[in-house]
């Protein structure tokens, strides 16, 4: 098997190299407006946006910059299939303008923007960002009622395009091949996650680049692309950043395509896959031995299981597991647009 990755420095309000539902999955984190790290991202887009700052006036600010993110998502609208799941990483804002603090609702302005444009909500999951401060409040300290809670959570909003769910040719072996075990299914789609710190970390990206970017964990895009994609799917992150959704994506056995506007954080990316196929062999092993301990465990407790891996020498939960099948990747190559990834069955 063998997957492609591309990355267009360019704008992705307009993502013409992109033929309408070549896309089968979206996943990615935008800018998010009202923090003060994207103020000059989103000023550039329009100057209205510096002279709503300027003057205080943070409602019309926060209208402007997600008109900017609407143009983004009225172009998902034609390049992802039918069918096809958009999942967006979303988190809300706090700010202080003109002397008040207020709290700026990213996730209910984007939902709307995506509803008015045919997309279908699903359930979405709530993440914990891990964080050191040693205070959990803001405002007035310990005297009510002025102080403010601490935002420590991001949303991952989950759409989907049209009101008919993806089809599949009865059998599909890639569809099937793709299958997650009974165990991560119970973790993956619950709708709060408080596991996503370390687990499928990325040392590779220093703070600097980070905090410019807005980067989050690989745990999160690989989760959602092997929740909502298939082996050989097509995954687009419009907003690439420092490529973690590519870099999930091949980790996942997707292809993947991006679009990223500073052409700097393209640099960064070929450090990030040195070492893919050693990491790709321990993801791998870590998802097989924990599954291993989960057949241990309720074996201790009395469980019995009905079905066997074809694949793998041990048993399952569920029928549809029988077939799943893992692969690791053996060679990264660079292309004259990106990258083409080799693997081999696990």
């Amino acid at each position: 098997m063998e997957t492609e990755h591309a990355c267009t420095v360019g704008d992705a309000r307009d993502m013409e190299g992109l033929e309408e539902d070549s896309v089968d999955l979206v996943v990615t984190s935008p800018p998010y407006p009202m923090i003060s790290m994207w103020d000059e991202t989103f000023g550039s887009l329009n100057p209205e946006v510096r002279t709503a700052l300027e003057s205080g006036d943070g409602d019309r600010a926060f209208s402007l910059m997600h008109e900017e993110l609407a143009a983004v998502w009225a172009d998902l609208s034609r390049v992802v299939r039918p069918g096809g799941i958009v999942c967006l990483n979303v988190g809300d804002a706090t700010r202080s303008l003109d002397g008040s603090f207020s709290q700026y609702p990213n996730h209910a302005r984007v939902t709307a923007e995506m509803r008015d444009l045919g997309f279908r909500p699903l359930p979405d999951v709530l993440w914990r960002k891990p964080t050191n401060k040693a205070s959990k409040f803001m405002g007035s300290g310990m005297l009510p009622p002025n102080a403010y809670v601490t935002l420590e959570h991001e949303y991952v909003l989950v759409f989907r395009n049209g009101a008919e769910s993806r089809s599949f040719e009865p059998g599909s072996e890639r569809r099937y091949e793709s299958a997650y075990f009974w165990e991560e299914r119970n973790d993956w789609f619950s709708d709060v996650w408080t596991d996503v710190a370390g687990e499928v970390q990325d040392r590779h990206v220093d703070d600097a680049v980070r905090s410019r970017s807005g980067a989050f964990p690989v745990e999160i895009p690989y989760r959602l692309i092997n929740m909502y994609s298939v082996y050989g799917d097509t995954v687009l992150d419009p907003f690439w950043g420092t490529g973690t959704t590519t870099l999930a994506a091949m980790l996942a056995g997707r292809n993947s395509r991006g679009y990223e506007l500073d052409a700097g954080f393209a640099a960064t990316f070929d450090d990030r896959i040195e070492a893919l196929p050693e990491r790709s062999r321990r993801l791998v092993d870590r998802r097989l031995d924990r599954h291993r301990e989960f057949v241990e465990r309720r074996r201790r407790e009395g469980e019995t299981f009905d079905y066997r891996s074809e694949q793998y020498d041990f048993p399952v939960t569920t029928k549809q597991e029988r077939t799943m099948r893992f692969y690791e990747v053996t060679d990264v190559r660079t292309t004259g647009d990106g990258y083409r990834v080799a693997y081999r069955p696990r």
